[in-house]
């Protein structure tokens, strides 16, 4: 079955290059989401998050297992912060699509908070998913087409799970 997420952790960029390359992802776009401005642009997005939707098999990965990937390639202990990047453009949110998804993200923070892997307790915030616009193309598979551009990201930690 195919199913969506959407997850911001910092800059986009970074998150898709990664996310991209995990068994049972189909397709990841970028984009904003979470906030009240029509029509977010990357000049104009205030209140929205920079985020990647992806699409994934159901039946190779699942929800689960990619917010455990999540929470290995970024810090979710700083608020609205990655890396250089600052603003609530750049917090670490999970958009959840039902209670069960709400539920699951709930388990994995407590997770991530009593391995003790990072100092601070985890800042994510758990947003119903309402709204999604796709970044402009230039963002879309950016470290593909600029190989040595800016990332905050990477690999921090194995699972948790």
């Amino acid at each position: 079955m195919i199913k969506n997420i959407v997850l911001g952790g910092g800059c986009f960029w970074g998150l898709q290059d990664l996310i991209r390359k995990q068994e049972g992802v189909i397709k990841t776009i970028v984009g904003y989401s979470g906030g009240k401005i029509e029509n977010p642009s990357y000049d104009n997005h205030e209140g929205h998050a920079e985020v990647v939707k992806i699409e994934y098999d159901s039946e190779k990965t699942t929800f689960k297992k990619l917010l455990d990937f999540f929470f290995q390639i970024h810090n979710p202990t700083t608020m609205n912060q990655q890396g250089n990047d600052r603003g609530t453009s750049y917090r670490s949110v999970i958009f959840y699509n039902d209670e069960q998804e709400k539920k699951e993200a709930n388990d994995i923070i407590n997770i991530v908070n009593k391995s003790k892997r990072w100092e601070n307790p985890v800042v994510t915030s758990l947003e119903p998913f309402i709204n999604f616009t796709e970044a402009e193309d230039y963002h879309q598979d950016y470290l593909v087409k600029n190989p040595h551009g800016y990332t905050c990201h990477r690999i921090y930690f194995d699972s948790y799970l």
